[in-house]
């Protein structure tokens, strides 16, 4: 008996000293190849930087984060493979996706776990209610990017009639349109054509051919549309000779707007995304210069400093709770108030659970990106 007692306390002796040196993993969900690589990618790196960040000053709870971030290769089989993963390797939390239909291939899978799950970037309203209580936004809802681009439009463009094309195989794009179709008509203002197309699409020629035939002509054309189909649109539009202004939401806020077009023809885009270009506040500061000394340039877009926002979100629950258990990391960011992101405060006091921040709305001239205005939502 005393020899099982001795073997019983050397055991726990040796799984104390492994719980002592474990880390704490964190999942981290991105397409850093295929149509949102070039959202996922910016947004993995600013994760890492808050990981590399963290780590260096002492980690949580005494212990480091060890980040875990599969491909998911913009492909929803590929991405639930990721998230089976990620649960399998036992990460406390998850985070990431730039889009919703990719957030529904894999957090449906956390929430089933019971292990919370932060979306960096997807900005569907109703995510938290499709997916469940282990289920967060760091950004905005898309009801408030496009409330805000569709008041721009009509207020600052001067705007009346807008024809609408939709991206119909993504929730984010189908979701945008809706909700600036809403707030446009609500307005005073009327959709004078709708057209659709599909993530993958190159050739937008037919389309063209039916927006250049309306008459009389819109005063523009709102295009709901991820990062790949953004530049296209935008160079195929202005290669025929159509100087209409161009909007939409924060799948226009890549690189892409201006390096596919070129300066020449990058030219009366309007898109609304996260407060974060030309943002004096010291969070943003701080971000880009950091940014900046890991990676060697300056943040691409608004989603590297949502990675790095998530991670930080997660990060400070862990604190709050003093645990690693993801159930009472669950119940500490559904408490979250006033967490000063790089992208604005995040606070949960609404019913749906979407964070009530912000929205800057972006012009682009010559391939230069300009804050135009700042659009603050209802708080409740």
């Amino acid at each position: 008996m005393k020899h099982l007692i001795a073997a019983s306390v050397a055991l726990a002796a040796v799984m104390g000293a492994a719980n002592a040196q474990e880390t704490i993993k964190i999942g981290a969900l991105y397409n850093v190849t295929g149509g949102m690589s070039s959202l996922d990618g910016p947004s993995l790196k600013g994760a890492q930087l808050a990981v590399k960040q963290i780590n260096a000053d002492g980690g949580l709870l005494g212990k480091q984060i060890e980040l875990i971030a599969p491909d998911g290769k913009t492909d929803q089989q590929e991405t639930a493979k990721a998230a089976q993963r990620l649960i399998s390797e036992g990460v406390v939390a998850g985070i990431g996706e730039s889009d919703t239909t990719f957030v529904m291939a894999g957090a449906p899978l956390f929430q089933e776990a019971g292990i919370p799950f932060v979306t960096s970037g997807a900005t569907h309203p109703e995510l938290p209610q499709w997916v469940g209580d282990y289920m967060f936004m760091a950004p905005f809802g898309d009801d408030d990017q496009s409330y805000a681009i569709a008041d721009y439009a009509y207020d600052e463009l001067g705007t009346r009639k807008v024809a609408v094309w939709t991206d119909n195989s993504m929730d984010f794009t189908k979701a945008l349109s809706k909700f600036f179709v809403e707030r446009f008509e609500e307005r005073g203002g009327e959709i004078v054509g709708t057209d659709s197309f599909m993530m993958g699409d190159t050739d937008f020629s037919a389309q063209i051919a039916r927006l250049a035939s309306i008459d009389p002509a819109p005063d523009a054309v709102f295009v709901s549309a991820i990062p790949s189909e953004a530049g296209l649109s935008v160079k195929q539009i202005r290669e025929q000779g159509i100087t209409m202004p161009i909007v939409s939401g924060d799948g226009f806020d890549t690189e892409l707007v201006s390096t596919v077009p070129g300066p020449e023809l990058a030219n009366d885009v309007y898109f609304s995304t996260h407060t974060y270009r030309a943002d004096d506040r010291d969070e943003v500061k701080a971000f880009i210069a950091d940014y900046k000394a890991e990676y060697g340039i300056d943040p691409e877009n608004a989603f590297a400093p949502l990675g790095y926002d998530a991670l930080m979100l997660v990060a400070d629950a862990i604190r709050r709770a003093d645990s690693a258990e993801p159930a009472k990391i669950r119940d500490a960011l559904a408490e979250t108030r006033g967490f000063k992101g790089v992208t604005g405060e995040i606070s949960y006091t609404r019913e749906t659970m979407v964070p009530p921040k912000p929205v800057s709305l972006i012009s682009v001239h010559n391939g230069k990106y300009t804050v135009e205005e700042i659009w603050k939502p209802e708080t409740e």
